[in-house]
This record gives C-alpha cells, structure tokens and sequence, in this order.
C-alpha cells in the first residue's frame, strides 16, 4: 500500500481545493476542487484493498486521538462522498454557481470526510460541529430567505451538537478514553444524550424541521451538497454509537417514513418535497441500523446500501428539480407542466431518480429497499413492544407514500396542463454531473453484486445461510403491488391532498412562531424589567441625595415641623453610627 494514501487525510486537500477556487480562475478552481473530490473517491476504492487500520494516531489537546481512521464502514462513505461529490461540482461549475458556493460547499465536504474518518469521539465531535458551521456559511451566502433559515438551522445543529459534546464528555467520563476501537459504541449513561444530538442531524420526528425550511432556500447547486451529506453522516454516527441497533431506533425509523412521505405529499415547492423525503429515506436507514438487534449484519448492511443509494438518487433528484428551477426561475410545480417536451434530457434524469427512491426494480433502490423490509419481515417471529408486524406495515406503507410523490412531482413538472414554459434543458456540465449520478443508480440495480461488494458484512451477506435474491418472485410482485398502489392512489386522493395541503401545516407553523414571540417577549421582559430596576435605584438616589441637601424642606413636605440643628460632632457621630450599621448588614447578607 502506498504510503501517501494513508497519510494524507483527504479533507486537508479539500480544504485546500476551497481555497483554490477562489483564488483562481472560475474554470481552474472547479477543475481543481473536481480533482480533489475524485482524489477522495480514488483513495477510498483504493484503500479498500489492504489499507484499513488506524492511521495518523497521535495527541490531541492531551488526548490519544486517530485523525484518520480507515474501516469498512468509513471507506464506505468516502467512496460514495467522494464520487457525489465529484459531480456535484461538474454541476455546480454547470449552474453557474458563484464560486463562493463552491468554495463553501467544499470546506462543508471537507468537514463531512473529517467525521467519517475519525476514529475517535473527540476528533468526530470537532469535525461534526465545523460540518454544521461550514453548512450553515452554504446556507447564508444565498441572502435573501435563506439567512432566516440559516439562523434557525444554526440553531438546531447548535443545540443538537452541543447534546453530543455532552453525550462525548459523559462517555470519557466512564469509560476513561475517546477511541472507538477501546469500547463498543458510546457508553450506556450518554445514550440519550448521543441519540438525540445525533437525532437533530438524523432529521428525528420534531426535530425535522430544520430540513424543509432550509434546503429550498439557497443556490440549487448549494441544495445538492445540503441534501445528502449531514443527513446521511449523521446516520453513520448513530452506527458509531449503537452498532447494536434497538427497536426503538428501528421503529423511529419507521414512523420518520411514513411522516416524511406523508408531508412530502402535500408540498408544491419540489425541493420542499425533496426535503421531506430525505427525512422518510434515512428512516429506512435507520430501521435497518435498528434492526441490528435481531437481525443482526444483514439489517446493518442493508440500513448501509439504503444510505450509500440514497447520496446517488438523492442528489439526482435536486439535481433535475435544480434544472428546472434554474432554467424557468419557478418554484412552485402547480406554475409548471409539459416539460417533457422541451427538457428531455431532465425529464430522463427525473424518471432515473424516481425510479430509484421509489425501488422499482433495475435500480439500486429497488436492492437495499428490499433488504431492510426483508429484515422487517424477520421481527415477525417475535413479541415486540407495538405488536408483531407493524415496523413491516410502516415500511410499506412509506413506500406507497414515496411512489404517490414522485407520481406527483413528475406529473405537475413534466406533464400537468399545457406548456406554458418554454426553457432551455440542462447545460453540458448539468447533464455530466447527472449522468454521474444517474449511471451509478442504474448500474448497482443490475449489477447489485458489485454495490453488495462494497458494503460491510459482504462474506455474511453473500453466504449460502442468507444469500440476498432481490429479484425473486416475491420481491417483485410486493414491488408491483406497492407502484400500482401508489400509482392508483395519487390519482384517486388528488383532490384530497390537495385540500390537505391547502389546511394542514406541520409543526414548525406553530413551533417557529411561538419560538419567535417567546424570544421576543423574553427580550423585551428582561430588557425593561432592568430598565424599570435602574430608574428605581435612580429615583431612589435622586431622592436621597435631595432630602440630604434639603431636610428642612424634606420634614416640611412630611408633615413634621422641627427645628433641625445640630453641631459637627453629633453630625460625626451619626454618620459613623450609620456607617457602621450598614457595614454590619452588608457582612451578615
């Protein structure tokens, strides 16, 4: 194994590659951030074959850390990273994104292959809270709308961060160091804190609404970074920190399914609906991780396969949304309609991601779909907390609410009304960074063998004993019965949903507001709360220093009529009597 390929952290070069894009010209610095994300995705294939180990181990702020940590799980999501990002730049550089959005995104890049490949918790919490900076800097540069929604993503990630700095500091605390490779996941008494720390990120039900109000906000060459790689980390975290699984990640995941598809349904602004989606994906991601604990390695591959398909088809999707909204500069899919004919190339691209989120078979979501609801069926041999079979029925039934998305997004975009639009299709760096994408979810549909190589678990997956046969009979009959469900379903609750949509809000129509006002009524409480204390204590020493220049007048406004006179020692005398009594007051208080 070559030696520079282990000590070369790939993030220190797309740190560099950031800053080229700035200083050179628009061409040269997207060439050169381009090289560097292919160098993250050929270092990654490469060091799959005998380059896994600890590398770069060495002290950190007194602490035994490993700066870049090189395993099956790890390599996994540097392969994928790397290659998405790949062309994700081609079709930033194609978007004519300004170059503070590339150099951003890939600093925000950068950071995300600094969490992947710690090795250690101290290490990933400083790169996980540089992700949530670096991403938000994405976010802002857009203005506009998108600096509100930054504000409140930063704040979400904040939060969510500063949970898992505390989850990290209770877990050196007991088990006495921060490398992965001396304890099993994170320690017992920090599981709440990891979960949801790492649940903010995951997109948690009530924690979600940080991913639909920013990811339609800023530059579309912006929203394809955003929209696979915090997400996406984060789950590979929680594997981090429960390599175990539990039932109750497995069925969160399963209720995010249903909730994400259900809201993504009733969205018009597509990358809204994209939004949501991501959160009912890395549901499927995480019941799979879940599922860990009965099922063992073939539910974790699975969650991983869902989680390495969905960066492809994910990033697809906004990819072509991306198009249509740079070409017409309209947000809303109702405005849109008959596409079809005008962007072939997007329309192409569109049906390739849908066909993948939706796992119709011949696309790689069709493969690791199948795997974590046919680690769903196997919980049926037991007792579980909500009943046998429900986590299988929630899967499903996310699956019949992702087809009826994308029916809808595709029939407002390409086919609804007449085409009133006439817009160019997608530029040739658009078009090479989506057939990037797209060919890669075609080829690990077909040749699934190759995206099962890949995985953890590959010798147990490929076994006699749980040999994986995706296209068997039953799998594509439950495939047909979940598209022509959906298919038949979108069309006979059009009208439904779209009386939904016009009444029903999630919750940050009430979370965002009542945060604001409490903020803002908090602000204001405490600001003249002190303004009314300070002109009291003022009043009060106007007054005082008054009656001390006027007694005479001060007892006459009083009521009281003496003759005050008195010599320089009694005036002494009182002074230091009250003196010492405030004094002795003070040192009791």
């Amino acid at each position: 194994m070559n030696p520079i390929l282990t000590s070369v952290p790939p993030y220190v070069l797309l740190a560099f590659a950031a800053l080229a894009v700035l200083a050179l010209p628009r061409r040269s610095g997207h060439a050169v951030a381009a090289l560097a994300t292919a160098f993250t995705f050929a270092q990654a294939v490469l060091l799959g074959d005998g380059g896994t180990g600890a590398h770069l181990a060495t002290q950190f702020l007194g602490f035994d850390v490993v700066w870049f940590n090189v395993d099956q799980f790890s390599l996994l999501m540097g392969v994928v990273v790397g290659f998405l990002a790949t062309a994700a730049v081609l079709y930033a550089y194609g978007t004519e994104a300004p170059t503070w959005v590339t150099a951003f995104a890939l600093i925000y890049v950068a950071t995300t292959v600094g969490t992947i490949y710690a090795g250690d918790w101290l290490t990933l919490i400083f790169f996980w809270e540089l992700m949530a900076v670096t991403s938000t800097l994405l976010v802002w540069q857009y203005g506009g709308a998108a600096v509100r929604a930054g504000y409140r993503y930063a704040i979400f990630h904040g939060i969510g961060g500063t949970l898992l700095l505390g989850a990290v500091v209770v877990h050196f605390a007991n088990a006495g160091t921060f490398l992965f490779s001396a304890t099993d996941g994170i320690d017992a008494s920090a599981t709440l804190l990891a979960a949801i720390g790492i649940g903010v990120n995951c997109g948690f039900i009530f924690l979600h609404t940080w991913l639909p109000d920013t990811y339609p906000r800023p530059h579309v060459a912006a929203s394809v970074f955003l929209s696979v790689f915090t997400t996406k980390t984060a789950v590979y975290v929680m594997y981090r920190a429960f390599p175990e699984g539990g039932m109750w990640l497995a069925y969160l995941g399963g209720f995010m399914a249903v909730y994400g598809a259900f809201f993504a349904l009733l969205q018009y602004d597509p990358r809204r609906l994209l939004s949501y989606h991501i959160q009912a994906q890395v549901g499927y991601m995480l019941a799979g991780l879940g599922l860990a604990t009965y099922v063992g390695e073939f539910a974790v591959t699975g969650g991983f396969a869902h989680l390495f398909n969905n960066v492809l088809y994910k990033s697809l999707l906004f990819m072509a949304v991306g198009v249509v909204i740079y070409r017409t500069d309209v947000e809303d899919i109702r405005d849109m309609g008959g596409l079809w004919r005008v962007m072939p190339v997007t329309f192409l691209v569109y049906v390739v991601g849908a066909a993948s989120i939706t796992a119709v078979p011949g696309f790689n979501g069709f493969i690791s779909k199948g795997m974590v609801i046919d680690s769903a069926h196997e919980v049926h041999n037991f007792e579980l907390l909500f009943g046998e079979g429900l986590l299988w029925w929630l899967l499903i039934l996310g699956g019949v609410g992702t087809f009826m998305s994308f029916i809808k997004l595709g029939y407002y975009v390409f086919f609804h009304g007449s085409a009133t639009l006439s817009p160019k299709d997608a530029t040739p760096f658009q078009t090479a960074g989506m057939v990037l994408a797209g060919g890669a979810c075609v080829f690990f549909g077909v040749f699934y063998y190759q995206l099962i190589e890949l995985m953890p678990f590959t010798e147990i997956i490929l076994s006699e004993d749980v040999y994986f046969k995706p296209y068997s009979m039953s799998h594509l009959t439950e495939s047909a019965a979940l598209l022509v469900t959906g298919f038949v379903g979108f069309f006979a609750l059009k009208r439904p949903l779209a009386w939904l949509a016009h009444h029903m809000r999630d919750v940050d129509a009430v979370t965002y507001p009542a945060t604001f006002y409490l903020g803002r009524g908090s602000v204001w409480g405490v600001t003249e709360l002190w303004a009314a204390v300070d002109r009291a204590v003022m009043a009060t020493i106007a007054s005082a220093e008054w009656i001390g220049m006027h007694p005479r007048e001060a007892l006459a406004r009083a009521g009281v009529d003496v003759e005050i006179r008195t010599g320089i020692g009694r005036s002494v005398l009182f002074l230091t009597l009250t003196a010492g009594v405030a004094l002795f007051v003070f040192v009791l208080s």
